[in-house]
């Protein structure tokens, strides 16, 4: 099993710029934190929380679960718990996917908060208790001692297409990602609003990705052998929509005039390609959790979910309402 200096080696760092990452502390660059989180995934690295426990005699700790190391603006949200934690005198384990059912425990840490899909809902409510909460951000769970804190999704993606109809586009175009709540709802979205305004959509128009700017880039491909090709593309998230924008640019086939593209999360790469997106306050969002967590492990017991609202970045890549 690969150690804290393999992961530091491989990353070209040193052992305690590694601990500072996977403990939430804001004293590492972005690019840093998110290339020695890559290589943790890659080597199945696993913090030593065990060994820690037993040194301080205390476990006034904290777990963040995720599932995807890829994605710049998980890193907002590790510095959104990082800062509350930090605050409360709490202490931050990152934890990925693979450890997330051994330290899901109150022997190591005192409650978690899960941003990870592929955990089941069925050991979410076997582990939670009174002596150990936890809180999801990526699904509503209305039982006691697990707090949702999630995007409103439908929201969200009804704001976007609202807009994208007050341009005048008319033909519609929906690339998807893996089954989930949070597709679910924006999809339907997006299927409403299309309804409530007389605009047809054609199934052969909803495309399936993985969330990945490669599949984005894929899907284009297929997009473009089309008779009528769509007026605007709406994509899950920001990495799709940044893949098919490139496969588009590729090919000679002008954004936004020949067709719009628009995306989901405001990442900084969305940013800098001019990608109208969904702005996800993924700091604050990251900030509320930890809040809420630590609220309910000292006794307020307030299992409400909590939607986050959100707004829209109109930039290059459409029309502007």
């Amino acid at each position: 099993m690969a150690g804290i200096k393999d992961v530091a080696k491989a990353a070209g760092v040193s052992p305690s710029t590694v601990s500072n990452v996977l403990n939430g502390r804001s004293n590492v660059g972005a690019k840093t934190k998110e290339r020695v989180l890559k290589i943790c995934k890659e080597l199945n690295y696993e913090p030593n929380i065990i060994g820690k426990s037993l040194k301080t005699g205390s476990n006034r700790t904290i777990m963040f679960s995720f599932s995807d190391f890829d994605r710049m603006f998980y890193l907002s949200i590790i510095r959104g718990i990082s800062d509350y934690v930090k605050a409360k005198d709490y202490d931050l384990i990152i934890c990925t996917n693979k450890s997330t059912d051994k330290f899901m425990n109150k022997s190591f840490t005192n409650g978690c908060i899960l941003l990870d899909r592929r955990c089941a809902d069925s050991m979410l409510l076997k582990k939670a208790e009174k002596n150990y909460p936890i809180v999801v951000m990526d699904r509503i769970i209305e039982v006691p001692h697990i707090k949702s804190v999630v995007i409103n999704n439908y929201a969200a993606e009804r704001m976007l297409m609202e807009g994208l109809v007050s341009c005048k586009y008319k033909r519609f175009a929906y690339l998807g990602g893996f089954e989930s709540e949070d597709n679910s709802a924006r999809y339907k979205a997006f299927r409403d609003v299309l309804e409530e305004n007389g605009i047809k959509f054609k199934k052969e128009n909803y495309f399936d990705g993985d969330y990945t700017e490669k599949s984005g880039y894929q899907m284009a491909r297929l997009i473009m052998l089309s008779e009528k090709r769509p007026d605007v593309l709406v994509c899950a998230n920001d990495e799709m929509a940044i893949g098919a924008m490139r496969a588009f640019h590729e090919n000679g086939i002008r954004v936004p005039e020949d067709i719009a593209v628009c995306g989901f999360d405001n990442t900084r790469m969305a940013a800098e390609k001019g990608v109208t997106t969904v702005d996800i306050p993924n700091y604050e969002r990251g900030y509320l959790a930890a809040q809420y967590l630590i609220e309910m492990i000292e006794g307020n017991e307030n299992y409400e979910p909590f939607l986050i609202s959100t707004n829209v970045k109109w930039r290059s890549s459409t029309k502007r309402p």
